[in-house]
């Protein structure tokens, strides 16, 4: 464990030094992270500019999930997509060679492989949107709270990171994945809305094939103290779940990779 966390570490330097030797762009990319955490509740300003609820869920309830959704976005953007998008580039040119004869596991290498430091600012900008929900509530979420959707973020990083290395997985049987990674990404802006506002076939999509719901809503109402345990239970469950066969899914497809050298 060790081993990797160092690893892990230098993997996240490097992506540092590298922003970092481009200032201007690393201050205008941030300025951009930061522009799109504000454009994102434009849509719930409009919607709830008419109504005072939706779905049973009051405006400073749906803020907290479009905090969720904001902190994931900086999640995905930040670290998931930037390294296995580098991925299927190496797929597609036959040299993940130099990446599989490391003596280290090759899923970690790909996903620790690059990372985006200004999309850290959508995490800081997370927490704003929470403090200003509560704020307006007039009250603060409990202790138990705050560790109850840490936890459930957790399992929200969990099963994102399992979505993606199922979209990379595919490249080795289609090679260009770029359309359905594009998909997903559009996909998950839905997770913007609590998830009891979708009904029939779009709830058991969101809920059960791409579970949005468990990377927002339940946080979202873990943070709030409105989650039932039982829920909870069932979010960890599936993430375990979901990441295992994620992994399966990758060892099985390294099977099917062919190198430039074959």
């Amino acid at each position: 464990m060790r081993r990797y966390l160092t690893l892990l570490a230098i993997q996240l330097r490097a992506s540092i030094a590298v922003a970092m030797q481009y200032r201007v762009d690393f201050l205008v990319q941030g300025g951009l992270a930061l522009f799109w955490t504000s454009w994102s509740l434009v849509p719930i300003l409009v919607v709830y500019g008419r109504r005072s609820s939706i779905a049973g869920w009051s405006f400073e309830e749906a803020l907290v999930v479009i905090g969720w959704f904001t902190v994931m976005k900086g999640v995905l953007e930040g670290a998931v997509n930037p390294s296995l998008t580098a991925v299927v580039e190496h797929i597609r040119k036959g040299t993940l060679d130099f990446v599989l004869l490391k003596p280290a596991d090759a899923q970690f290498l790909v996903s620790t492989a690059k990372f985006a430091p200004w999309r850290s600012l959508d995490v800081v900008g997370g927490i704003a949107i929470f403090a200003v929900a509560f704020d307006r509530m007039g009250r603060w979420p409990s202790a138990g709270a705050v560790l109850a959707s840490l936890v459930l973020l957790l399992c929200a990083t969990l099963i994102l990171y399992a979505l993606w290395i199922l979209v990379v997985s595919s490249a080795f049987f289609v090679v260009k994945v770029d359309n359905l990674s594009f998909l997903l990404l559009s996909i998950f802006d839905a997770a913007r809305w609590p998830a009891d506002i979708f009904r029939g076939a779009l709830r058991v999509v969101f809920t059960v094939i791409i579970p949005l719901a468990l990377m927002t809503t339940y946080p979202a109402r873990a943070l709030l103290g409105t989650l039932a345990p039982s829920h909870g239970a069932l979010v960890l469950v599936g993430a375990l779940a979901f990441s295992a066969f994620a992994r399966f899914v990758w060892l099985r497809s390294i099977g099917h990779y062919t190198s430039a050298s074959s």
